[in-house]
C-alpha cells in the first residue's frame, strides 16, 4: 500500500473472501476516511497520493481486526447516527439504522420532555435533543455505556439528564414525561445461531438478549414503569423482536395503553410499536 490506489484493492482482497466485495469495498472507503481523512472523491482524485508508514500500520491494524470480524465500528471507536457521529466501545451496541426510524417516529410528536431507557451509546436521546425542543432524560443501568452516552451528549452539544438506575427494578423517579421510548434487549437466546459472528463476539451480550421463555421482560417493566410515569396522554414508543408485535400490543392493552400502532420497518418486518396512557 505505497499510494491511495492501493488500498482499496488490498481491503478487498483480504476482507472480501469474509464479508463480500460490497461490504469490504464500504469498509475500505470508510477506513481511508478515517485514516487518511480522504473523502471517495477524494481517493479518485488523489489515487497517486503517497501513504506514509503511520497510516500503513493503522491501515493494517484495521484489516487484521477485520479478519477477526472485530465490528469496524469498535475499530474506529465510532458510528454514524442520525447524521451524527457517536463514540462507541464494548460497552455500548453499534447503532442500527432500524432504530433511526424510531426516532423519526418519535419526533413526529409534540413533546417537552422525554425519557430514553437503555440509553446506551445515547444515540436516541441526543438525537431527539437535536431535533426538538423537549427535554431529554436518559437511564441506564450500565456506568460504562453511561460514560460512553455522557460523551457523546457533549460532543453533539445537547443536554440530557443522565440517569443511572435499573429499570427491571422499577426505579422510583420524581419526573413525569410525555414520551419513553426504549429499545431494549429483545433478541431472543434461540436467535444466536443465526447472527454473525462480529455481534456475538464483540457486542455486549445484556444489551441484546433476552430468554426466550421471558422474551418480553423488558417490555414488561417498562410499560409498568410508564404507567407511572407518563403524563396524561403520553406516548410510549418501544423497538421491538419482528416476531413478538403481536404479543407487545396484547400486554400493552392489558395494562391500560390505547391506540396501539404496529409499524414495519425499512425492510418489512414489524419493528415499532407507540402506545398511549391515559390515566
Amino acid at each position: 500500500m505505497q499510494f491511495v490506489r492501493d488500498i482499496r484493492p488490498f481491503f478487498l482482497e483480504k476482507l472480501a473472501p469474509v464479508y463480500g466485495e460490497k461490504e469490504a469495498n464500504s469498509m475500505a472507503y470508510w477506513s481511508i476516511e478515517s485514516v487518511l481523512g480522504f473523502s471517495k472523491s477524494d481517493c479518485i482524485i488523489q489515487q497517486d497520493a503517497f501513504v506514509s508508514e503511520t497510516q500503513k500500520l493503522k491501515l493494517l491494524e484495521i484489516v487484521s481486526r477485520l479478519v477477526e470480524e472485530e465490528p469496524l465500528q469498535y475499530i474506529l471507536g465510532t458510528a454514524e447516527f442520525m447524521s451524527l457521529e457517536f463514540k462507541v466501545n464494548k460497552h455500548t451496541l453499534i447503532p442500527r439504522p432500524e432504530t433511526e426510524e424510531l426516532v423519526h417516529w418519535v419526533l413526529q410528536e409534540d413533546f417537552t420532555s422525554a425519557l430514553d431507557i437503555g440509553t446506551g451509546s445515547g444515540c436516541i436521546a441526543i438525537s431527539l435533543a437535536k431535533q426538538s425542543e423537549g427535554n431529554l432524560s436518559a437511564l441506564d443501568f450500565s456506568k460504562e455505556a453511561l460514560e460512553v452516552a455522557k460523551e457523546n451528549a457533549k460532543n453533539s452539544e445537547v443536554a440530557i439528564g443522565f440517569i443511572r438506575a435499573d429499570i427491571l427494578q422499577q426505579p422510583a423517579l420524581k419526573q413525569t414525561f410525555d414520551v419513553i421510548v426504549s429499545n431494549p434487549p429483545y433478541v431472543l437466546e434461540s436467535d444466536k445461531k443465526l447472527m454473525h459472528t462480529n455481534v456475538l463476539k464483540h457486542e455486549p451480550h445484556t444489551a441484546l438478549f433476552v430468554e426466550d421463555e421471558d422474551a418480553l421482560v423488558f417490555y414488561n417493566s417498562i410499560a409498568d414503569f410508564a404507567q407511572n410515569h407518563l403524563n396524561e396522554n403520553g406516548k410510549l414508543f418501544f423497538e421491538i423482536h419482528e416476531n413478538k408485535g403481536e404479543e407487545v400490543l396484547q400486554m400493552l392493552q392489558e395494562k391500560g395503553f390505547s391506540k396501539l400502532e404496529l409499524r414495519k420497518d425499512m425492510q418489512g418486518k414489524d419493528r415499532m410499536v407507540k402506545a398511549v396512557w391515559k390515566m
